[in-house]
């Protein structure tokens, strides 16, 4: 959990300020149709003003600009007014306010959208923010998730305010292709623009921050009846990209359409052959959903894991003996896809928190220790935290069981199932899965293989740091291949997922499994390729293996 005391003032007010070539890069093509009138709704010292100018245009501008800082406003002001043929128009109020104003009319003023919107998690922004950028989905329709970040409601007024034909060009974090709180903004652009451009680099272009960015090109359909060719991705390396015709790469981009623009679109950072290659996998009987045969639940909530997870002196200190239940739940307690006694152990001896404390009900006739340790929780202050203040009494944890099979919630390279031989308790950072239909041995050895592993790239999402994160819905939809005639051999393969890498062990096992569908050694490492790229994408690893 982040907390906003922790976070920088330049994190709060998502300030990160766009290289000016960049900018020039994007006004140029936003420029492209010759707009009369061009907004530009987080303008902040006014580097996309100087890039429209940079970017030459032949008729008179107008440009309408928006920024909160007074003495940003100013500088952007004072770059205005380098061009006598555009004329400048800032305000020193909230875009979102401004626009919902202007929704509610029905009008569109707009011929084209520059600029770089703030990022700033939905929970950082003030208390009337958050209430304008909940409007903004209400007046077009679309579900909201409190989860959003304030860029996604300055891209759908922007849109929205833009006119038929218009066109909007914007650097905004990479997460727009994967997040679930994108998906209303991916859908509406999919709904309402003929055409759809991601320029995806391999590099950080911001400084001091590790969330990764992209350039959005998005044209507005002349007509509602329009047809929508979709969208289009393509990888850049380094900026000679900006030398080339920012035009000609938009014409000429290959795009898909259907369910890639509709849902996430992670699916067009893959090849034609690869997307092929996926879909008449869907198709086989020995292909499942997850969601067919098993289901996840999320691990215990404590509301307070330093009191309920504690190490084996903190069990001697306080007598808690009786309460303390084996548990896991970081990549580094179980390595491998087993978790056993001697993993348990091994986890204990190096002072990790390996007991999940469990006071079923309240304590009758709690000793002094047990009373002392309940004490030390209060004086903490945890009984007043929310999951805590709700319980009666607070230490006591609701929905506490065990499953055989357990999955973290994040992964660096791959996910993996693990089998948990020892009814080991999880909390949140991991997930309970049930079998529905095949063996608990069957579902852990068969979960390990590039179709797998590429399905939940294709899934999952990631931030900064490039970790790759699944929550319960992205599981159910992750593609499982599960062929007649395999015997599971888990002691092997949880050595040699300890031993080598991932790539190692996804291509080991597609011959196993993926060869055991009748699937070719060429198509095997088709779907290795694809997972690699997507999985390096995701870790900002260049394709000449540099990070």
């Amino acid at each position: 959990m982040n907390f906003i005391i922790n976070e920088s003032e330049q994190k709060l007010r998502g300030g990160y300020y766009t290289p000016p070539d960049l900018a020039t890069y994007i006004s140029r093509w936003t420029l492209g149709k010759n707009p009369q009138h061009i907004l530009e709704p987080s303008c902040g010292d006014g580097v996309f003003i100087q890039a429209v100018q940079d970017a030459g245009f032949e008729n008179e501008l107008s440009l309408t600009g928006f920024e909160l800082l007074p003495e940003e406003a100013a500088k952007a002001r004072k770059r205005g007014m380098n061009e006598r043929r555009l004329k400048t128009n800032i305000h020193g109020e909230d875009f979102l306010q401004w626009a919902l104003v202007q929704l509610g009319s029905g009008k569109q003023l707009f011929d084209g959208v520059v600029g770089n919107p703030p990022f700033i998690r939905y929970q950082y922004l003030p208390g009337d923010a958050q209430i304008k950028a909940e409007q903004i989905f209400k007046v077009l329709g679309l579900p909201f998730t409190k989860h959003t970040n304030a860029w996604v409601p300055f891209v759908l007024a922007s849109i929205a305010l833009l006119k038929p034909g218009g066109r909007l060009g914007m650097i905004l974090p990479s997460e727009i292709v994967h997040v679930m709180h994108a998906q209303a903004l991916r859908t509406y652009l999919g709904t309402t623009c003929s055409r759809i451009l991601i320029i995806d680099p391999e590099e950080i272009w911001f400084d001091g921050t590790l969330q990764g960015a992209v350039i959005l090109f998005a044209e507005k359909k002349g007509n509602v009846s329009d047809h929508t060719e979709g969208l289009g991705i393509v990888k850049v390396k380094g900026r000679e990209f900006i030398q080339e015709n920012s035009e000609d790469l938009f014409n000429r981009t290959l795009r898909i359409n259907g369910k890639t623009v509709v849902g996430k679109w992670t699916r067009a950072l893959l090849s034609s052959n690869e997307r092929d290659l996926l879909d008449t996998l869907c198709e086989r009987p020995d292909v499942h959903l997850f969601n067919d045969i098993a289901e996840v639940d999320v691990g215990i909530v404590t509301g307070a894991n330093k009191f309920f997870l504690v190490d084996n002196e903190t069990v001697e200190r306080y007598k808690l003996h009786a309460f303390a239940h084996p548990m896991f739940g970081r990549s580094e307690h179980c390595p491998g896809i087993i978790y056993d006694e001697g993993q348990h152990l091994a986890n204990a001896e190096k002072g990790n928190p390996t007991n999940f404390i469990w006071f079923k009900d309240a304590v009758n006739k709690p000793s002094k220790s047990v009373r002392e340790y309940i004490e030390w929780g209060e004086q903490q202050e945890l009984h007043t935290r929310y999951k805590c203040r709700i319980r009666k009494p607070w230490y006591s944890v609701p929905s506490v069981y065990s499953t055989e099979i357990g999955m973290l919630k994040r992964s660096h390279d791959v996910p993996r199932l693990i089998h948990n031989k020892i009814d080991a308790l999880t909390t949140d950072t991991a997930y309970r899965i049930s079998s529905t239909k095949f063996s608990p041995e069957m579902l852990i050895y068969c979960f390990m293989n590039s179709l797998t592993a590429l399905s939940a790239e294709l899934e999952g999402r990631h931030y900064g740091g490039g970790v790759l994160e699944l929550v319960p819905s992205e599981i159910e939809k992750l593609l499982l291949p599960i062929p007649g005639k395999i015997r599971p051999d888990l002691r092997t393969l949880d050595s040699l997922v300890r031993q080598s890498n991932a790539e190692t062990v996804l291509e080991r096992q597609n011959a196993v499994i993926l060869g055991a569908l009748g699937l070719s050694k060429a198509k095997q490492s088709d779907l290795l390729s694809a997972w690699l790229r997507l999985k390096n994408r995701r870790q900002r690893i260049s394709s000449d293996g540099d990070t």
